[in-house]
């Protein structure tokens, strides 16, 4: 019993009836009719090369010779009950099972298929596209199907930081709210330091006026003019009842002591030597410890004000930082660092499957790669899909970021490390939830309100049944 072939067919399909298996050419959506056993089969999905796909047999309707679509009433309009029944069950097993293909992701991944890096990641980014897929002529040529690539090839052939293979990130800028440690070496006051009213000050002078041997031990000290003398609140360096006061307050150390040796010299006529010196030269403010970077993008230095760091690298930031201090301190040498990289955060986004999406940002620290990233979150949530991540990586202008596929089979199972991608600040690392989670979801959005109204009904008739039964007891009893 040999079947009708129709002429001009495309593809390769399998016929099978109840007693006939033929292989030959037929174009989808056709239906093939054995004309001596009156029975027919729907070719149900166009293939490839020498692959075949199912046919649905054993419908006896010798009338029927073409289907317009899948399922359609007038294909089953002429089948007996049993015929019915057995169409649907191989159309749901048949799209179960095309439903279970979709879901998967790439679990394993061949050797050859990661093995070398050819691509850069403009052409990465272009295949990796959620649009177009490899469909385009570029990545035709390349060796790829016709179909969208996997995830393994895509990061195989891109020139992308990943485990086994990372780079170093760009000399850091500092960015608010960074936190950074500085330390000045030392806290020398500078030569033109302002002195101010409640210092002290060491006053040495080689004259002084003549002591008589009958003066007391007081009167004496009056005299001698080699002691720690402190500007008072009013501004004046008070030398003594023998020497008066001279003012002083806000002026630099040699300014004071030209003041000091003018006053004197109304006294000693000649041979006057007067030196005045800082017992401690040190400022009364350390730099040491943390700075935040504040939202104006400076840091404060406490009495030595504020300096502007936003932008800035490191080595930028601490020549900044040292012209400043070179107001307040002696030939200042600062320390500089990033005690927290505030600034530089990366993001995983977990779907929710239609019930919102939850952002956790984390810190960049410039060594962390994707299975990292999942794993400060605690892996993957209950509702994630396996093979729907993917690292999201911005870039300046329009359309110019990456879409980076994630294999997570490959790296957690087979510890395959070409997508196991190296996170950069900035990265959305984004986990998608199952298909089915958001079908449920959607689902319930529809059905919640449903159950509730009828729960409400119930409730109502019951209470209204429950009342009726008391009120006719009520007057039964009566």
């Amino acid at each position: 019993m040999s079947p009708k072939l129709p002429s001009g067919a495309i593809g390769t399909v399998r016929w099978v009836s109840w007693s006939t298996t033929i292989v030959g050419p037929f174009p989808f959506g056709d239906v093939l009719t054995n004309h001596t056993s009156g029975h027919y089969g729907v070719v149900l999905l166009p293939m490839e090369g020498n692959m075949c796909s199912m046919c649905l047999t054993g419908f006896k309707n010798s009338s029927v010779n073409h289907l317009n679509a899948l399922g359609d009433e007038s294909v089953c309009s002429g089948m007996n009950t049993f015929q019915s029944a057995r169409c649907r069950f191989l159309s749901a097993v048949l799209l179960i099972g095309l439903l279970a293909f979709t879901l998967t992701g790439c679990a394993t991944t061949g050797s050859s298929v990661c093995s070398s890096d050819q691509r850069g990641p403009r052409d990465c980014g272009a295949c990796a596209s959620s649009g177009s897929g490899c469909r385009n002529g570029s990545c035709q040529e390349r060796g790829y199907r016709d179909d969208k690539p996997t995830a393994c090839q895509i990061a195989a052939a891109c020139d992308v930081p990943r485990e086994l293979r990372k780079s170093s990130l760009p000399e850091y800028q500092i960015e608010i709210p960074d936190i950074l440690l500085i330390e000045a070496m030392h806290n020398l006051r500078p030569a033109d330091a302002i002195i101010n009213a409640g210092e002290p000050l060491v006053i040495q002078a080689n004259c002084m006026v003549p002591i008589v041997q009958q003066e007391n031990s007081v009167s004496r000290e009056f005299k001698e003019i080699n002691d720690i003398y402190v500007i008072g609140i009013d501004g004046y360096l008070n030398l003594g009842p023998e020497y008066g006061k001279v003012l002083v307050a806000e002026q630099n150390l040699a300014e004071i002591q030209r003041r000091t040796e003018s006053h004197l010299l109304r006294i000693f006529k000649d041979g006057l030597q007067v030196l005045v010196t800082l017992p401690n030269p040190q400022n009364k403010q350390v730099v040491a410890g943390q700075h935040l970077v504040r939202m104006d993008g400076t840091v404060g230095l406490g009495i030595y004000g504020a300096v502007y760091v936003n932008g800035m690298t490191l080595s930028r930031a601490k020549n900044a930082v040292e012209r400043h201090l070179s107001k307040h301190i002696h030939n200042p040498q600062v320390s500089l660092d990033v005690l927290a990289y505030n600034s530089k955060k990366y993001y995983v986004v977990i779907d929710g499957g239609g019930a919102g999406e939850q952002v956790i940002p984390l810190p960049c620290t410039g060594n962390e790669t994707v299975l990292d990233a999942l794993a400060s979150i605690q892996g993957l949530p209950n509702v994630a899909s396996k093979a729907n991540i993917w690292v999201a990586r911005p870039a300046p202008g329009c359309n110019n970021h990456q879409v980076l596929p994630v294999d997570w089979n490959a790296i957690v199972q087979g510890a395959q490390p070409e997508t196991n991608y190296q996170v950069m600040p900035g990265d959305r690392i984004y986990v998608k939830a199952d298909k089915m989670i958001a079908l449920d979801t959607a689902v319930a959005k529809i059905t919640t309100p449903l159950e509730r109204l009828l729960g409400v009904t119930i409730l109502g008739n019951g209470a209204y049944r429950t009342l009726q039964v008391g009120r006719a007891a009520f007057v039964g009893g009566n």
